[in-house]
């Protein structure tokens, strides 16, 4: 269990922990609140993300994904569900995202698996 605090950037202190424990290949799952979050849909002709501002206050209605080893360190591919005050949603890759207050995350990890399994 990881409990982010207020101004923690999920993604990269995701990154730092798995570079960290090295387990083979990790899942999670998180709720809390974001104060600033970019999001990405990829385009598949272009083959990269396009960037998706959420510059507001929200709720991490569902926050998942894995984590798994990649040749430049971790690899964090996580989807995201948002909540907005006025009830609407914003959904996506999760690129960066600030927490405020808490993010409160389950992280489960497959330590001695061979690579082939990862």
């Amino acid at each position: 269990m990881l409990v982010f605090a207020d101004g923690d950037e999920v993604v990269g202190r995701t990154q730092a922990l798995r570079a960290r424990e090295q387990p083979r290949r990790s899942q999670f799952t998180a709720i809390g609140a974001f104060r600033e979050v970019l999001l990405g849909w990829f385009n598949p002709e272009a083959r990269k993300y396009e960037e998706i501002p959420v510059p507001e206050q929200v709720e991490v209605l569902t926050l998942t994904g894995d984590i798994c080893a990649a040749e430049k360190g971790p690899s964090v591919h996580a989807h995201a569900v948002l909540g907005r005050r006025d009830g609407s949603a914003a959904g996506g890759h999760l690129l960066v995202g600030r927490v405020r207050p808490t993010l409160e995350m389950v992280l489960t990890g497959a330590a001695g698996e061979s690579p082939e399994a990862a």
